[in-house]
């Protein structure tokens, strides 16, 4: 019989919530390659300080997850997802008029802060959930669509109300989320501490995580710079815009396709057809590319990468049902897609556009490998049950 707990996060009124929150976390992620290029096209930075900055907000969202795969089991989860809200609020409403790049990059961390906190309990909570692989789907969709018509209107919403105006949605937006706390689990320790360690190699567990945070840093190389590689390509900003936009719809079919099959073929087809045919993808956008080159790179990358991430998710799920493991990984992921941005920003300062990509494509296939232990180790348990 299920405790009051499982069933609370189990109804449909807290997955809904954690839903609608999950896609408020990473708000400004999913639109970085229009809100870099807004930085870069509207508000005079270079490409490489907003590199820079967008990288800086990562860190701030990483630093939150980290510190929560140390507190996850000991906060009350309403109390903190409504300080991260309404540091999220603050965050994007004190970046509107901010034209220097120290001011902007402090309040992108601040901002980056509460983000991390949003995503990481968001995701710890699906995490403990009784059909992961499914919710994790559901998260992927609703991000996924919010950043495919997000993209489609960046060049009309810069034209209409400019950066500053954004920064306002961002921060209206994040607000809305507070009306949406009530309905999550309170008791957020002892929901984890009804769950049980699988009995997984602590060996096992570190290579996943491990790969979780290669394969992050390569998704962030390629986000950060993807629409001006569009952009160095001779498209036009709407061309790319409507490339990423469908690149994003893609996406979103490649998380429901997750969301159908769950567990029917397993985790090990579709994760290597996924990480290791982004690696492929992340290759056709080297040497000189031409439009059609950039829509079937961008749209074959954001297919891959959301068909991947809630089997990923669910695979760190199951290695501890108490959801530590969900924790320390997701905290991998965001420090994983921090580091990215700022690996791109070096990179393009010594190389250009095909030495960023070249290397986020390495970085995939070495993530393949750590990943496979894990995968190999839970089919092997699920066959023995």
């Amino acid at each position: 019989m299920k405790s009051d707990h499982l069933a609370n996060i189990n109804s449909s009124r807290s997955i809904i919530s954690i839903v609608y929150l999950a896609v408020i976390g990473p708000c400004v992620f999913i639109l970085q390659p229009g809100f870099v290029q807004g930085l870069v096209q509207y508000m005079s930075f270079t490409e490489v300080q907003a590199g820079q900055i967008a990288s800086i907000e990562m860190f701030g969202i990483a630093a939150t997850t980290v510190l929560l795969s140390f507190i996850a089991s000991k906060v009350d989860w309403q109390k903190f997802l409504t300080g991260c809200l309404v540091l999220c609020v603050a965050g994007n409403f004190l970046s509107v008029g901010q034209t220097e790049f120290v001011p902007l990059a402090l309040i992108r961390f601040l901002t980056g802060l509460g983000s991390g906190g949003i995503v990481s309990l968001t995701f710890t909570m699906m995490g403990l959930t009784g059909r992961a692989d499914r919710n994790f789907g559901y998260i992927i969709v609703w991000v996924l669509t919010y950043g495919a018509f997000g993209l489609l209107a960046m060049p009309s919403a810069f034209a209409l109300v400019g950066m500053n105006g954004v920064l306002v949605f961002f921060g209206l937006f994040c607000l809305s989320g507070l009306w949406f706390v009530k309905a999550l689990p309170r008791s957020g320790p002892a929901l984890m501490a009804e769950q049980q360690a699988a009995p997984y190699p602590s060996s096992i567990k570190v290579t996943s995580i491990s790969g979780i945070l290669i394969y992050n840093i390569a998704i962030g190389i390629v986000w950060a710079y993807l629409f001006l590689v569009g952009i160095e390509a001779g498209m036009s900003e709407q061309a790319v815009a409507n490339a990423l936009t469908v690149s994003q719809f893609l996406g979103i079919t490649g998380a429901f396709l997750a969301v159908l099959l769950e567990v029917r073929l397993g985790r090990l087809v579709p994760l290597a057809f996924g990480v290791v045919g982004g690696a492929a993808s992340i290759y056709l956008l080297l040497g000189d590319i031409g439009s059609s080159s950039y829509w079937l790179a961008a749209c074959a990358f954001n297919f891959l990468w959301n068909l991947s991430m809630p089997y990923l998710l669910a695979t760190l799920a199951d290695f501890d049902r108490s959801g530590q493991v969900v924790v320390h990984g997701v905290s991998m992921q965001f420090v994983g897609l921090a580091l990215g941005p700022f690996v791109a920003a070096a990179l393009l300062s010594t190389g250009g556009y095909d030495t960023v990509n070249g290397v986020a494509s390495l970085l995939l296939v070495v993530a393949a490998l750590l990943l496979l232990p894990g995968v190999l180790a839970q089919r092997v348990r699920l066959m023995a049950d």
